[in-house]
């Protein structure tokens, strides 16, 4: 209810309908004002089951009330008058006050005298021929709703060809840069090499018979180098295992006791003179218990 209405079908009283108020309401067109249609809401009220009917007025831009009720009258309010403040009743009593008031207002009247008449200029000129700049403005909205219908076509397309359930933007410089510095492999030649290679591999493992001998051959050279070497050259495989005379050992840590326990104290050997005769060793006498 676009304002309060006293329904007038309610008996012994009338019932007020506040503002607000909302029906189910039929509505039709009843006629027109030039261009503008008119148009009525004929509504029932639950509680007298009465029908109330309003139109539009475009002619007052309001609504009128035409069957089953009466806008309630809030009074006339054109008797009040206009509230004074301070500063106009001291602009009144004061002549320079209103003289300066005068000159402020012959000043906004010119500057917006010249405003409306710049924009009154301009909307002549871009409206001069009404139906030329109505085709511009068809033709315009007329592409752009193709690239539009273009764009959603594409966009349904992707999304059944890629199951995607949401909704996709438009393209952007910045997406188009960002997909351009993307660098993919080629891929196909693989996929087509992966497709055309049988299921069952079928190469029988056999080499060919000159790579076969000569990869003996070079194993053969290999092993008789080396052992040739190792017969040679007999520092190639000591290992410290076997005894010899003129050499020591040296002692490690975790060896170093058991070593010298077995071994005991070194023996000190005489250096045999070749040139003097070795003398056989003398004789010793013993002195017995007895003696």
């Amino acid at each position: 209810m676009p304002f309060a209405v006293w329904c007038t079908t309610c008996k012994p009283h009338e019932t007020l309908i506040g503002q607000g108020v909302r029906f189910n309401a039929e509505k039709r067109k009843v006629g027109n004002y030039y261009s503008t249609p008119v148009y009525s809401f004929r509504m029932k009220h639950g509680a007298c089951g009465g029908w109330i009917e309003i139109r539009t007025d475009p002619a007052n831009t309001a609504y009128v009330v035409v069957e089953g009720g009466r806008k309630r009258d809030t009074g006339d309010a054109g008797g009040i008058g206009e509230i004074a403040v301070g500063e106009d009743r001291k602009a009144k009593e004061d002549a320079f006050a209103r003289l300066e008031g005068k000159v402020e207002d012959k000043r906004r009247v010119e500057t917006e005298r010249s405003r409306i008449e710049d924009l009154q200029r301009r909307q002549n000129r871009d409206w001069e021929d009404p139906y030329e700049r109505s085709r511009r403005l068809r033709r315009t909205f007329r592409v752009e709703r193709k690239a539009r219908e273009g764009a959603e076509a594409k966009a349904e397309a992707l999304r059944d060809k890629m199951s995607l359930g949401i909704e996709l933007v438009e393209e952007t410089e910045e997406d188009s840069l960002r997909a351009g510095m993307v660098d993919f492999g080629r891929g196909d030649d693989t996929t087509q090499i992966t497709r055309r290679r049988p299921l069952f591999d079928s190469r029988n493992g056999k080499r060919d018979v000159a790579n076969t001998l000569a990869d003996r051959k070079a194993l053969f050279r290999s092993e008789l180098t080396g052992n040739t070497r190792a017969a040679v050259d007999p520092f190639l495989n000591q290992d410290g295992s076997a005894w010899r005379p003129e050499v020591k050992r040296r002692k490690t840590a975790s060896t170093k006791g058991v070593d010298a326990a077995d071994d005991g104290p070194p023996a000190i050997k005489a250096a045999v003179e070749p040139d003097r005769p070795v003398a056989p060793p003398a004789l010793v006498n013993y002195a017995s218990d007895s003696d």
